[in-house]
Protein backbone atom coordinates (compact mmCIF):
# COMPACT_ATOMS: atom_id res chain seq x y z
CA UNK A 1 0.00 0.00 0.00
CA UNK A 2 2.79 2.44 0.89
CA UNK A 3 4.56 1.47 -2.40
CA UNK A 4 1.38 2.65 -4.14
CA UNK A 5 1.06 5.77 -2.64
CA UNK A 6 4.09 6.15 -3.07
CA UNK A 7 3.81 5.98 -6.69
CA UNK A 8 0.67 7.88 -6.85
CA UNK A 9 1.76 10.98 -4.78
CA UNK A 10 4.99 12.10 -7.89
CA UNK A 11 2.22 11.06 -10.81
CA UNK A 12 -0.50 13.37 -8.92
CA UNK A 13 2.14 16.41 -8.67
CA UNK A 14 3.06 15.66 -12.07
CA UNK A 15 -0.23 16.32 -13.52
CA UNK A 16 -0.48 19.37 -10.99
CA UNK A 17 2.61 21.18 -12.51
CA UNK A 18 1.88 20.45 -16.18
CA UNK A 19 -1.66 21.24 -15.94
CA UNK A 20 0.02 24.85 -14.42
CA UNK A 21 2.52 25.20 -17.13
CA UNK A 22 -0.15 24.44 -19.34
CA UNK A 23 -2.57 27.36 -18.11
CA UNK A 24 -0.22 29.66 -18.16
CA UNK A 25 -0.93 33.54 -19.12
CA UNK A 26 0.33 34.46 -22.16
CA UNK A 27 1.23 38.24 -22.41
CA UNK A 28 0.53 39.64 -26.02
CA UNK A 29 2.01 43.09 -27.15
CA UNK A 30 -0.52 45.58 -29.03
CA UNK A 31 0.13 45.32 -33.42
CA UNK A 32 -0.21 49.34 -33.27
CA UNK A 33 0.13 48.83 -37.92
CA UNK A 34 -2.93 46.26 -37.06
CA UNK A 35 -4.79 47.75 -34.50
CA UNK A 36 -7.57 50.65 -35.20
CA UNK A 37 -10.32 51.79 -32.89
CA UNK A 38 -13.00 53.43 -34.84
CA UNK A 39 -16.00 55.49 -34.04
CA UNK A 40 -19.52 56.20 -35.45
CA UNK A 41 -22.11 58.96 -35.05
CA UNK A 42 -24.88 60.38 -37.19
CA UNK A 43 -23.97 63.28 -38.57
CA UNK A 44 -27.44 65.37 -38.82
CA UNK A 45 -28.95 62.80 -39.98
CA UNK A 46 -27.29 62.54 -43.05
CA UNK A 47 -24.76 59.93 -42.74
CA UNK A 48 -22.86 58.02 -40.36
CA UNK A 49 -19.58 59.42 -40.30
CA UNK A 50 -16.98 56.73 -39.21
CA UNK A 51 -13.39 57.68 -37.92
CA UNK A 52 -10.40 56.12 -36.25
CA UNK A 53 -7.10 56.80 -34.58
CA UNK A 54 -4.06 55.45 -35.96
CA UNK A 55 -2.07 55.12 -33.19
CA UNK A 56 -2.70 52.46 -30.55
CA UNK A 57 -0.31 50.56 -28.10
CA UNK A 58 -1.00 48.44 -24.87
CA UNK A 59 -0.92 44.66 -23.72
CA UNK A 60 -3.63 41.69 -23.71
CA UNK A 61 -2.71 38.85 -21.38
CA UNK A 62 -4.89 36.17 -21.55
CA UNK A 63 -4.85 32.58 -19.96
CA UNK A 64 -7.36 30.28 -22.17
CA UNK A 65 -7.45 27.09 -19.90
CA UNK A 66 -7.98 29.67 -16.85
CA UNK A 67 -10.37 31.64 -18.83
CA UNK A 68 -8.77 34.64 -17.62
CA UNK A 69 -7.48 37.53 -19.40
CA UNK A 70 -6.58 41.39 -19.04
CA UNK A 71 -6.06 44.48 -21.51
CA UNK A 72 -5.02 47.37 -21.08
CA UNK A 73 -4.97 50.04 -23.78
CA UNK A 74 -3.65 53.87 -24.38
CA UNK A 75 -4.95 55.59 -27.84
CA UNK A 76 -3.33 58.71 -29.01
CA UNK A 77 -6.39 61.51 -28.99
CA UNK A 78 -4.02 63.39 -31.64
CA UNK A 79 -3.71 60.55 -33.73
CA UNK A 80 -7.42 60.89 -34.71
CA UNK A 81 -8.14 61.08 -38.78
CA UNK A 82 -10.96 61.85 -40.06
CA UNK A 83 -9.17 62.18 -43.56
CA UNK A 84 -9.61 65.94 -43.21
CA UNK A 85 -6.97 67.83 -41.22
CA UNK A 86 -9.05 70.92 -40.66
CA UNK A 87 -11.77 68.13 -39.22
CA UNK A 88 -8.99 66.44 -37.30
CA UNK A 89 -7.68 70.06 -35.39
CA UNK A 90 -11.83 70.32 -34.56
CA UNK A 91 -11.99 66.91 -33.19
CA UNK A 92 -9.43 67.85 -31.25
CA UNK A 93 -10.62 70.42 -29.77
CA UNK A 94 -12.29 71.87 -26.41
CA UNK A 95 -15.54 70.75 -27.22
CA UNK A 96 -14.56 67.15 -28.24
CA UNK A 97 -11.28 65.14 -27.11
CA UNK A 98 -9.74 68.40 -26.30
CA UNK A 99 -6.28 66.40 -26.73
CA UNK A 100 -4.17 69.81 -25.25
CA UNK A 101 -4.92 68.56 -22.23
CA UNK A 102 -6.06 65.14 -22.62
CA UNK A 103 -3.76 63.06 -25.17
CA UNK A 104 -4.19 59.77 -24.40
CA UNK A 105 -7.77 57.54 -23.95
CA UNK A 106 -6.84 54.76 -21.85
CA UNK A 107 -8.85 51.63 -21.73
CA UNK A 108 -8.11 48.82 -18.54
CA UNK A 109 -9.87 45.83 -18.63
CA UNK A 110 -11.62 44.34 -14.93
CA UNK A 111 -12.83 41.32 -16.44
CA UNK A 112 -12.64 38.91 -19.58
CA UNK A 113 -15.32 36.49 -19.89
CA UNK A 114 -15.42 33.48 -21.83
CA UNK A 115 -17.23 30.72 -23.82
CA UNK A 116 -15.36 27.76 -23.64
CA UNK A 117 -11.99 28.77 -24.14
CA UNK A 118 -12.32 31.78 -26.58
CA UNK A 119 -13.14 35.16 -24.63
CA UNK A 120 -16.40 36.86 -25.88
CA UNK A 121 -16.91 40.23 -24.19
CA UNK A 122 -14.43 42.34 -21.78
CA UNK A 123 -15.89 44.65 -18.92
CA UNK A 124 -13.52 47.45 -18.15
CA UNK A 125 -13.35 51.39 -17.69
CA UNK A 126 -12.93 53.44 -20.31
CA UNK A 127 -10.91 57.34 -19.66
CA UNK A 128 -11.92 60.06 -22.17
CA UNK A 129 -11.19 63.72 -21.13
CA UNK A 130 -9.91 62.46 -17.75
CA UNK A 131 -13.52 60.97 -17.27
CA UNK A 132 -13.88 57.38 -16.26
CA UNK A 133 -16.80 55.58 -17.40
CA UNK A 134 -17.53 51.56 -17.57
CA UNK A 135 -17.30 49.83 -20.80
CA UNK A 136 -18.33 46.58 -22.10
CA UNK A 137 -16.66 45.64 -25.18
CA UNK A 138 -18.45 42.80 -27.13
CA UNK A 139 -16.02 40.52 -28.62
CA UNK A 140 -17.56 39.56 -32.15
CA UNK A 141 -14.61 37.49 -33.22
CA UNK A 142 -10.89 36.08 -32.07
CA UNK A 143 -8.24 33.94 -33.13
CA UNK A 144 -4.76 32.80 -31.54
CA UNK A 145 -2.70 30.75 -33.70
CA UNK A 146 1.39 31.33 -35.47
CA UNK A 147 1.79 34.57 -37.14
CA UNK A 148 2.49 33.75 -40.60
CA UNK A 149 4.87 36.54 -41.39
CA UNK A 150 6.81 37.32 -37.69
CA UNK A 151 6.62 33.70 -37.03
CA UNK A 152 5.55 34.21 -33.20
CA UNK A 153 2.51 33.45 -31.72
CA UNK A 154 -0.34 36.15 -32.27
CA UNK A 155 -4.18 36.73 -31.13
CA UNK A 156 -6.89 38.92 -33.38
CA UNK A 157 -10.22 40.44 -31.86
CA UNK A 158 -12.70 42.63 -32.87
CA UNK A 159 -14.97 44.49 -30.50
CA UNK A 160 -17.56 46.56 -30.70
CA UNK A 161 -19.65 49.03 -27.72
CA UNK A 162 -21.68 52.29 -27.65
CA UNK A 163 -20.95 54.95 -25.40
CA UNK A 164 -22.74 58.52 -25.01
CA UNK A 165 -20.21 61.81 -25.50
CA UNK A 166 -21.90 63.47 -23.20
CA UNK A 167 -20.94 61.54 -20.58
CA UNK A 168 -17.07 62.22 -21.29
CA UNK A 169 -17.70 66.05 -21.61
CA UNK A 170 -17.84 65.50 -25.49
CA UNK A 171 -21.57 65.85 -26.56
CA UNK A 172 -21.53 68.97 -28.16
CA UNK A 173 -23.88 69.24 -31.32
CA UNK A 174 -26.23 66.78 -29.56
CA UNK A 175 -28.34 65.39 -30.46
CA UNK A 176 -28.20 66.62 -34.12
CA UNK A 177 -25.12 64.95 -33.93
CA UNK A 178 -25.80 61.35 -32.43
CA UNK A 179 -24.98 61.48 -28.41
CA UNK A 180 -24.60 58.21 -29.04
CA UNK A 181 -21.03 56.60 -30.48
CA UNK A 182 -20.63 53.24 -31.62
CA UNK A 183 -16.85 51.92 -31.29
CA UNK A 184 -15.80 49.41 -33.46
CA UNK A 185 -11.94 48.51 -32.77
CA UNK A 186 -9.93 46.23 -34.73
CA UNK A 187 -6.98 44.96 -32.38
CA UNK A 188 -3.96 41.66 -33.30
CA UNK A 189 -1.19 41.56 -30.89
CA UNK A 190 1.97 38.98 -31.11
CA UNK A 191 3.25 37.43 -27.95
CA UNK A 192 5.99 38.48 -26.01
Amino acid sequence: MQKQIALIVPMLLGSVLAASAFAAPEKYKVDPNHTYPRFEYSHFGFSKQVQRFNKTAGTIVIDRAARTGSVNITIDAKSVDTGYSLFNEHIQGEDFLDTAKYPTITYKSSAVKFAGDQPVSVDGKLTIKGITKPVTLTITSFQAMPHPLVKKDAIGANAVATIKRSEFNAGKHSPQVSDEVNLSIAVEAIKE
